[in-house]
């Protein structure tokens, strides 16, 4: 057994706040009154799902990972967020259309009780939205980060709770390297009050949680929270931070193929991967600059899984793209091909097909959920910084400068239960296995 770390209780209510309220908060609202009323099992969620082995398999211990570490109940939640627009979260849930009428009309009046707060919006990072009615005005970007600052204090104070927590649900921003603004907070602060043209909207949000104390988790391939000057708050202030872009849909299934592939020491000499997607996300994501953002998420995890470098005779001439297509008629229901091309013995091709007919926000409302229930832990058990742990649930996981980030859905599940046995003082689970045979 190792030592037991402190851990915080779970007391009183935790606020989960969402920049973005759209078609995945809105589900994920949405779910969590289904779950709490008894109309359905949290389905993808593995905080309230899954299960964690302790000590030797002989030993039969395996209870729910939400009965081994102190997690929020799914009860003490309190919904809020901001939003361009200004819908409802029924109505917002509506218009996204995930969700069917019957289970939108169970939970009408709690989405209905959920108004978005105005938003810190800049149409230079999201080109595609038109019309918005919700957004919040100040002159420098200092004040828009106060504001955001002051709705997180009222919030917490009119509903009662003890803790917040942000997970980023709004739209990808346009792709722009970070910056010297970006080097120190010294001089973030600087550029917020000088209105640099460098800081984007979702880094004011990451800056005005982390002042607040309140974690921060990017849902979206935006540079936010993987900055210096962010890093450098975040430790100032104790607050844990993790990134970045929901691993959903066709990004999930390379993260389980391709770790087989290489176990096997199977060739890759291609991997086209195609979307059609129609939601909110989709339309944004159809500005080039946009798509930029989510194209070097996506493409950067083949890449680290093969290591190329390593198995040249496999993986040194993958031909590797993606493409993402606008098409309405299909809402959040996108749908993924990929075309893999492999080779094995004595390099004889083969080919395999996956056709994926996902729904979006369906995929990424438990990962939302759980990234919240367990940044408020994370925060909780006195950690602070990049909470690398959580890889399991990030396409383009950000960790510390000098590291490669770690792809295999595999080896990040290992990474993430094996934290949760290391902080409640058991042992690590390694499945070597030798003392039941030696």
């Amino acid at each position: 057994m190792t030592q037991k770390i402190s851990i915080e209780p779970a007391s009183g209510k935790l606020g989960i706040l969402t920049p973005g309220m759209g078609a995945v908060a809105t589900t994920l609202y949405a779910g969590v009154f289904a779950i709490r009323k008894g109309n359905t099992p949290p389905i993808g969620s593995v905080t309230q799902m899954g299960h964690i082995r302790l000590g030797k398999r002989t030993e039969n211990r395996n209870p729910l990972i939400k009965e081994f570490v102190p997690l929020t109940d799914l009860n003490d939640i309190v919904f809020g967020g901001w939003d361009p627009y200004s819908d409802n979260a029924f109505e917002a849930a509506s218009k996204a259309g995930v969700l069917n009428d019957k289970d939108l009309a169970e939970h009408k009046k709690e989405l209905s009780a959920i108004k978005p707060m105005p938003a810190v919006f800049d149409k230079d990072w999201v080109t595609k939205l038109e019309n918005t009615d919700n957004v919040k005005t100040a002159k420098t970007k200092w004040d828009y980060a106060e504001a955001l600052r002051e709705d997180m204090r009222n919030f917490k104070k009119t509903h009662n709770c003890s803790r917040l927590v942000m997970v980023w649900c709004a739209s990808t921003e346009a792709y722009r390297p970070a910056s010297a603004v970006h080097k120190t907070l010294q001089s973030f602060e600087a550029g917020l009050k000088s209105n640099d043209v460098a800081i984007a909207p979702s880094q004011i949000y990451a800056y005005a949680a982390l002042k607040e104390g309140v974690p921060f988790a990017n849902g979206a391939p935006n540079i936010t929270c993987d900055t210096p000057a962010i890093l450098e708050l975040a430790a100032q202030n104790k607050v844990p931070v993790c990134g970045k872009d929901f691993k959903s849909g066709q990004t999930l299934m390379k993260t389980i193929l391709a770790p087989g592939f290489k176990a096997r020491m199977l060739g890759l000499s291609g991997w086209f991967s195609t979307n059609i997607l129609g939601n909110r996300d989709g339309e944004v994501l159809d500005a080039p600059e946009n798509f930029k953002s989510k194209e070097v998420s996506k493409l950067s995890v083949l890449e680290t899984i093969l290591q190329a470098d390593a198995y040249p005779d496999l993986y040194k001439n993958l031909y590797h793209k993606v493409r993402i297509n606008y098409y309405p008629p299909r809402g959040d229901n996108k749908e993924s091909w990929d075309n893999i091309d492999i080779f094995g013995w004595m390099g004889y091709p083969m080919q395999i097909k996956v056709n994926f007919l996902c729904r979006d926000s369906i995929l990424a409302a438990p990962i939302a959920l759980d990234l919240a229930l367990f940044m408020d832990l994370a925060k909780r058990a006195g950690k602070h910084g990049i909470q690398e742990w959580l890889s399991f649930y990030l396409k383009s996981p950000q960790v510390a400068e000098g590291l490669y980030p770690e792809h295999d859905l595999f080896i990040q599940q290992t990474k993430l239960k094996n934290t949760l046995r290391h902080w409640m003082g058991e042992e690590l689970i390694t499945h070597l296995g030798n003392e039941y045979y030696e």
